[in-house]
């Protein structure tokens, strides 16, 4: 019978005993690629992931029970996101510079980790914790001026708790559909009139297609079988099951969801039938919470000018440290606002037309409807 684990030690992914004293010791990838990177040699091919994998699976706490993974992705934006605003703070042009380029880092990350196919908790955590970091600010730089009232502050603090509160039930189930039990795949007598074709629309039933729909592609293909009444049945060949009308599969998730509307990162879940109403409640608290802690930060360090004129035009915004902070955190929230109220938008649009996000994406793709708004 094997000892238990104490505190420091751990099962790395190699399935071997490992402590947290040895975290340095035995890096045969980080140091063949340090020999490479010294020799002026490419690095082969999965190099890089093989280090990031080794360096995560290191990364740990003591624990009573063996030391606890942590997931990398959520330490960036609790170190950075202060850092950065600080020095943005400090100077104008260092504002510009670096709320300029939050953005562009935000949107690369998205995208690498769009083509990889990957879950990660970053875009969770740096929301999370923009919200608490914007708050605290907000509590130790604004409201100390004395010009913002304890009701003021109640009602802001109650718009993040009910956003909090949507954003909660947004992240639980969106609606997946049962996997079957085993690998029993479905016979021909289930289907005895069975005519199968490969399928990456399950509006209209369009001949199998190379490009990837929202996690759709000829891996992830749907099969169209006919039932005994003579009806057409969506099958999914990875999940294995029949699926009903407007849901899809999340190749994030690896799951069928209801209605599937799309996979959101900023919840790292996907946005289902179940979960789309608390999905569009959270943005919709949180554009309110926003615009007004916003409207109040300004109406602080900017005394006797309109929102939008303070925005743009605020010249004692930059006299002291504090209101050059504060100032800082506005823009960011505006940044932040603005995106999400783009996101919010385009759900409305599509609610609008009775469309999900996914159908509208296959409905362009198939060239069987037109772009509003720049896509």
């Amino acid at each position: 019978m094997e000892e238990p684990l104490c505190c420091c030690e751990y099962v790395d992914r190699r399935g071997e005993r490992n402590h947290l004293a040895a975290c340095c010791c035995d890096c045969e990838e980080l140091d063949e690629g340090c020999d490479r990177w010294l020799t002026c040699r490419s690095l082969p091919p999965g190099a890089l992931e093989r280090i990031a994998d080794t360096v995560a699976d290191r990364c740990r706490v003591p624990w009573f029970a063996g030391a606890v993974k942590i997931n990398v992705s959520l330490v960036p934006p609790m170190v950075l996101l202060p850092v950065f605003l600080h020095i943005a703070a400090l100077h104008f042009l260092l504002g510009l510079v670096v709320l300029t380029s939050l953005p562009a880092v935000v949107l690369w990350y998205y995208y690498l980790t769009h083509r990889r196919k990957e879950r990660t908790l970053f875009f969770l955590s740096l929301g999370l914790f923009s919200l608490g970091y914007m708050y605290y600010v907000f509590l130790q730089e604004v409201v100390p001026r004395g010009h913002v009232g304890y009701s003021q502050v109640m009602l802001l603090t109650c718009g993040l708790i009910l956003m909090l509160a949507a954003l909660s039930r947004a992240k639980k189930d969106p609606g997946y559909l049962p996997i079957s039990a085993g690998d029993d795949r479905p016979s021909q007598q289930a289907f005895p009139n069975k005519n199968v074709r490969g399928s990456s629309n399950g509006l209209h039933g369009a001949a199998a297609s190379g490009h990837s729909v929202n996690g759709e592609s000829k891996g992830y293909s749907r099969v169209l079988a006919e039932e005994r009444e003579g009806g057409k049945m969506d099958w999914c060949a990875k999940c294995q099951l029949v699926r009903p009308a407007r849901a899809g599969h999340c190749r994030l998730c690896g799951r069928c969801v209801r209605r599937l509307d799309h996979h959101c990162v900023w919840i790292n879940s996907c946005v289902g039938e179940q979960n789309h109403q608390a999905f569009i409640l959270a943005l919709f608290f949180f554009m309110l919470t926003s615009l007004y802690g916003i409207m109040l930060t300004l109406d602080t360090i900017c005394r006797g000018r309109t929102l939008f004129t303070a925005l743009f035009y605020c010249p004692g915004a930059y006299s002291d440290y504090s209101s050059a902070l504060s100032f800082t955190c506005v823009w960011y929230c505006a940044i932040v606002t603005a995106g999400m109220g783009y996101i919010l938008l385009i759900q409305l649009l599509n609610i609008s037309y009775n469309v999900t996000e996914r159908e509208a994406r296959l409905a362009l793709r198939d060239n069987a409807g037109r772009r509003l708004l720049g896509g």
